[in-house]
């Protein structure tokens, strides 16, 4: 009895002390039970619990509440605060819980001042109403691997490959489906084999642009059905290459052999040859380079790739147009200020660097984003690219003309350039598809209009066009004889005159009409009498020499007294000469052509062409003509 008295009070205080550490365990603990009275939005997710003490992750693995029997869930809260606030979902915020028409619900709290109780009691009513699509694959490549497991990865999940959360099932109609919730106002997405590497293609094997679901006022759930052409690690060795991709191979190797051959051919026209020779280089390159960015095998090595060939925006044009200068006109020296002509391009090169100095996995996240900075940027460089290459077209075509003018202000006969209107011909139809493909992204975006295959095939044929322009000029420059070259002018903005050829001895002759007739007259008794235009490359400086008449006069004689040019002048009296050799019955033998060479034309098409300007006939009606007479 004495022992039990003594330690009585011990044996209270700590009957005491248990019992307030439980309770203040038991405090600490909440236990929530739910009743879902409305269907799961997604019958194969679980319920979570999001908590502004767990910053409000929706989907955290660790507040999963557990099925106690048919719509009962309940989760037990270990060391919450006295206060919180909380919400239930299905793993992220668009499969969150709402009211029985949809709207929205405020947070739920819980204050263990207000709330006595341990256990907290809830019900669901209904969801929000979200925007959902349902995804649903017809049809999948049949080299698929039976055990294939397909992801769809977007915009809405980060681009992940293999989340598990968007696997598609495979329902008993033999369609692959899944359910995306999103109210992004763009969808973009692919579908994957869990990685990267198994990404979806075309049926060519080429990657393919992501797939785009434009948002619309209607948000109940949407059908989206699709085909799955290919895979791009599963396509055959046959099936890789396109006829498209054959064409852009084979310029390709057209170029390389181009660069090759004309130095070892072609003597003529050396200083310009260089200048072509590093234009098929920089074309073939980046054709080549374009050619390999549409297949994802090289992208996932080295993302940069699909930007790398945007540099031909601005480099090729300035090159080609020494290519034509150093051609056409007599200069030795590139302009004094021929590096502003490649400022776009420097200015491109610093804008890409970083891009492509970037980590490549996080450039490919950021491409298949289409994060706005690089729509910016790579659009812009596109839209500016066209406007340039624009420009350096109108320099050719004027290049071209002021050359044609002096050659014919010099010269009696005809060089074969023709390939080089040809070549501004194509180059016209690539800059059409360029502006066309321009037009099409932007009504696409501005409209929500999914026109990526349009989009595509027209890229497609800008560089299948370019491609062509090696093939002209690189094999009309192996046979190209030495041109004529005249005298420099001022053609591009960043242009000067490097060199006028300018006679310090000329003499200055005065107008003197008496003077001016003798000369005249003079002219034209030689034209009589020695028929000098009769040999096919008479020049005017030749003929002047010839008569013993300053040049720049004589220019002036014949553009004045005649109202022609050199060329024009000369060519009206070989049409003389034809037309009264064509009736002596001496040249009945002749054919049109044996006389036309007789009479000084170099070609069939100079002659055709002259005469047609001159008599506005063709030989044939002219003959015709006089028959009936």
């Amino acid at each position: 009895m004495v022992l039990k008295n003594t330690f009585s009070p011990h044996l209270s205080k700590m009957l005491c002390f248990y019992f307030f550490f439980l309770s203040q365990l038991i405090s600490a603990q909440v236990k929530i039970e739910v009743e879902v009275l409305s269907p799961f939005l997604d019958a194969n997710k679980p319920l979570f619990v999001a908590l502004d003490y767990n910053k409000w992750n929706p989907g955290d693995p660790a507040y999963i509440l557990n099925k106690e029997k048919e719509n009962l869930y309940s989760i037990v809260l270990e060391n919450v605060p006295s206060s919180f606030e909380y919400k239930f979902t299905q793993g992220s915020w668009m499969l969150v819980e709402g009211t029985p028409s949809g709207e929205g619900l405020p947070n739920r709290s819980f204050d263990r001042n207000v709330t006595k109780s341990s256990i907290v009691k809830a019900k669901i009513l209904g969801w929000e109403k979200q925007v959902a699509y349902d995804i649903i694959v017809d049809n999948i490549p049949e080299n698929t691997p039976k055990d294939a497991e397909i992801f769809v990865s977007g915009n809405f999940n980060n681009w992940e490959s293999g989340n598990a959360d968007y696997q598609l099932k495979r329902n008993i109609q033999g369609q692959y489906t899944t359910r995306i919730y999103s109210d992004m106002a763009k969808l973009e997405f692919k579908f994957t084999r869990g990685t990267w590497e198994s990404v979806e293609a075309r049926e060519s094997g080429k990657a393919r642009p992501n797939r785009i679901i434009y948002r619309s006022s209607d948000i109940n759930n949407k059908s989206v059905n699709v085909t799955i052409e290919g895979w791009e690690d599963l396509m055959g060795t046959l099936h890789v290459y396109s006829l498209f991709d054959f064409l852009l191979l084979f310029a390709v190797f057209q170029g390389i052999l181009l660069v090759i051959a004309i130095p070892l051919i072609q003597n003529a026209n050396i200083e310009a040859n260089r200048w072509l020779i590093l234009s098929i280089i920089i074309s073939s390159m980046s054709i080549l380079l374009y050619l390999m960015s549409n297949f994802q095998t090289f992208v996932n090595r080295f993302p940069g790739i699909v930007i790398l060939h945007d540099f031909i925006y601005f480099v090729y044009a300035p090159i080609f147009y020494f290519y034509l200068i150093k051609l056409l006109y007599n200069v030795h020296f590139l302009p004094s200020k021929w590096y502003l002509h490649f400022v776009p391009f420097m200015l491109q090169f610093f804008v890409y660097l970083p891009f492509l100095m970037q980590n490549d996995k996080r450039f490919l996240l950021d491409l298949m984003e289409q994060k706005l900075i690089l729509t910016y940027i790579f659009g812009g460089a596109g839209i500016f690219g066209l406007l340039w290459n624009v420009y350096y077209w109108y320099l050719f075509r004027k290049t071209i003309v002021a050359y044609k003018l002096e050659f014919q202000t010099n010269l009696s006969y005809e060089q074969n350039l023709n390939y080089l209107n040809t070549v501004s011909v194509i180059q016209f139809v690539v800059l059409c598809f360029w502006a066309f493909s321009i037009v099409a992204i932007l009504v696409g975006h501005y409209f929500n209009i999914d026109n990526i295959r349009l989009f595509e095939n027209s890229v497609d044929l800008t560089w299948l066009a370019f491609s062509i322009i090696t093939y002209f000029v690189g094999y009309f420059a192996i046979h190209q004889s030495e041109t004529f070259k005249a005298q420099p002018q001022k053609i591009s903005i960043f242009d000067d005159l490097l060199e006028t050829a300018v006679n310090l001895n000329q003499k200055v002759v005065a107008n003197d009409p008496e003077h001016i007739k003798k000369d005249v007259e003079k002219l034209e008794k030689f034209m009589v009498d020695h028929s000098p235009f009769k040999n096919p490359k008479v020049s005017l400086s030749e003929l002047a020499s010839q008569i013993q008449i300053p040049s720049h006069l004589l220019s002036k004689i014949i553009n004045d007294h005649y109202h022609q040019n050199f060329f024009d002048f000369i060519n009206h009296y070989r049409i003389e000469e034809f037309k009264k050799m064509v009736i002596d019955p001496k040249n009945q033998n002749l054919t049109f052509l044996g006389l036309a060479y007789e009479v000084g034309f170099n070609s069939k098409t100079a002659f055709n062409r002259s005469f047609k300007k001159i008599t506005n006939q063709t030989p044939r009606e002219y003959l015709d003509s006089i028959k009936l007479q």
